[in-house]
């Protein structure tokens, strides 16, 4: 349901309540698939962790909108909303709040200690997971706290009741006292009115025709963190789930639905992970507030999402930035060139499974050293970008470098395709394999540099991966099919996204069109999951994932686009 002045309401079961900046949400969902009867502060630095317990002591039902939280029961209600991206207001009519450590300190070092402030009268919590503080300052009303100052499993927090108002601070050592003249009422007009404007900013065009893209524009706006820790800029993870980490393919379709209407987020997206590039050129794995990891990598899909989002930025990049941008996707994949390429082979591969983003996808199970064709498709993409990047930037020599690689891996894909599909090959024996995965059909992404009659074909084989829901990433008829198997069955927006791109540089615009309606469909119906069931339709794993929200806005933008 929407109200125009309140927005889109949401479950809390499904959708965390956040702000754009916040490091914390309020949610249910405290750990991962774990749910709990009553809502938390849920902080994300130094990982997910549930800090405080709000528990509303009535029959309170829950009410979310973007710009307010609310618990509405017979004798009375509470309300939410964010102040500041580190700051909650909170306001009782007849109902009462009781705020507790999530759960008791089992040792003097661990869990969340409460005491009250002889400077300012304030409870403050402070949380040994999060290495953080949780102030809590009465504004009105009685407060009473219990516990304050106990150690070990002694529960502790404090008690709001009457007709009474408070503020809940995230903060570091120390701050000075809280004090706000601004009323509850304009505090949550504030919130409202600054998710208006992000919607407005990157979903203009929404419409009766696009009933689910406010939501989605709150799944990136509440999901966007402030740097902290080891992120230096702003960033959206991909969820204030459990999922609450940026993966360096994942923020490529973040960056792409952001680009139109706020570039410079957008820019911000793209470039994080190559803040964290390592001295071989790779990517990590994964960055979060407190951990970078490089055990894996991902796919190298970022010269594909570069020529896209310099089509859909409203002014080009100047030529510093593109410099940056230039050196970085260069050292990346050099790094695939050089460290990825068993000797004498033209054709890079994946260690395992993870490094695909397709961790667990058929076409691994046969062995996880693989030369496997998306790869080599995403390469030649990447190393077009770079060309064309080089002669912008007056680096002829590397731009015939990157031609005369680009050329040798064109060739040698062509050696991976029988006729039909394209195989994938052992990297340590070159033996070739075929299963019923959507990753051999891949290099749709070449569009209409396929050789003459291959894109056909691969629409004819994408097509027998089309259910009324989207393209299952397994084959519904593969004796390997699983309905909640991860990347064996379920539909994924980033290899809709990716087919469909493909297939209608190729000039299959039909099928692109249905994939397009089916997706969006299936987002309209079930929100922004992770993953979706490929023949129920039924939301998968993390139910609030950026990603998805971004493929929604990017689809249905280009659908209103085509009228």
């Amino acid at each position: 349901m929407t109200d125009a002045a309140a927005g889109p309401a949401f479950s809390l079961r499904q959708i965390p309540f956040s702000h754009h900046g916040s490091w914390f949400d309020i949610s249910p969902v405290t750990g991962e698939h774990t749910y709990a009867d009553d809502l938390h502060l849920v902080s994300h630095q130094n990982g997910m962790h549930p800090v405080l317990r709000l528990i509303a002591l009535g029959d309170a039902r829950w009410h979310a909108t973007p710009g307010e939280l609310s618990w509405l029961a017979p004798a009375g209600r509470i309300d939410l909303a964010y102040q500041a991206p580190d700051t909650v207001r909170l306001r009782g009519r007849g109902l009462a709040l009781r705020v507790t450590a999530a759960a008791p300190a089992l040792t003097p070092f661990s869990g969340t200690y409460l005491y009250r402030d002889p400077l300012d009268g304030a409870f403050t919590f402070t949380s040994y997971e999060t290495g953080r503080r949780y102030r809590l300052t009465v504004l009105a009303g009685v407060a009473e706290a219990f516990g304050a100052q106990a150690l070990g499993e002694a529960e502790r927090g404090v008690l709001l009741t009457g007709e009474w108002e408070a503020a809940i601070e995230e903060l570091d050592s120390a701050r000075e006292p809280y004090a706000s003249p601004v009323p509850f009422e304009k505090v949550a007009a504030a919130a409202r009115a600054a998710f208006t404007d992000f919607a407005d900013t990157i979903a203009p065009w929404r419409c009766a025709r696009t009933p689910a893209a406010e939501l989605a524009a709150y799944v990136l706006w509440s999901a966007t963190v402030r740097p902290a820790g080891v992120l230096g800029r702003p960033a959206v993870l991909m969820s204030k789930h459990w999922m609450d980490k940026v993966w360096s393919w994942d923020h490529c379709f973040n960056a792409l639905a952001l680009a139109p209407g706020a570039p410079e987020l957008a820019l911000h997206q793209y470039l994080l992970p190559f803040d964290h590039q390592d001295e071989s050129g790779a990517l990590p794995d994964s960055v979060t507030h407190s951990e970078v990891l490089y055990n894996f990598v991902k796919p190298p899909i970022h010269g594909w999402a570069l020529r896209l989002l310099r089509r859909r930025l409203p002014q080009p990049l100047p030529a510093a930035e593109l410099a940056t941008v230039y050196q970085g996707l260069a050292r990346w994949t050099r790094f695939w060139l050089r460290q990825r390429r068993a000797p004498g082979s033209a054709l890079a591969h994946y260690q395992h499974g993870n490094d695909s983003g397709w961790d667990n996808a058929t076409v691994f199970d046969a062995g996880r050293l693989a030369a496997t064709p998306d790869l080599a498709a995403f390469l030649i993409l990447q190393m077009a970008e770079l060309a064309d990047l080089a002669v912008e930037l007056d680096l002829a020599d590397e731009a015939a470098e990157w031609r005369r690689e680009l050329a040798r891996m064109h060739a040698a894909l062509q050696g991976l395709w029988d006729g039909r599909q394209f195989v994938v090959r052992a990297a340590d024996t070159g033996a070739p394999r075929t299963t019923a995965s959507l990753l051999h059909l891949l290099p749709i992404v070449l569009g209409s540099d396929l050789p003459p009659g291959t894109a056909g074909a691969l629409a004819e084989r994408i097509a027998a991966h089309l259910t009324a829901h989207g393209l299952a990433t397994e084959r519904t008829d593969s004796p390997h099919y699983q309905p909640d198997g991860y990347w064996r069955g379920p539909v994924w927006a980033p290899s809709t996204v990716l087919v469909e791109d493909g297939l209608r540089r190729a000039g299959a615009t039909g099928l692109a069109d249905e994939i397009s309606a089916r997706f969006r469909a299936l987002c309209e119906r079930s929100g922004f999951a992770e993953n979706f069931d490929a023949v129920t339709g039924e939301g998968l794993r993390d139910r609030a994932y950026t990603w998805t929200a971004a493929a929604y806005l990017m689809l249905a933008e280009a659908a209103i686009a085509r009228g």
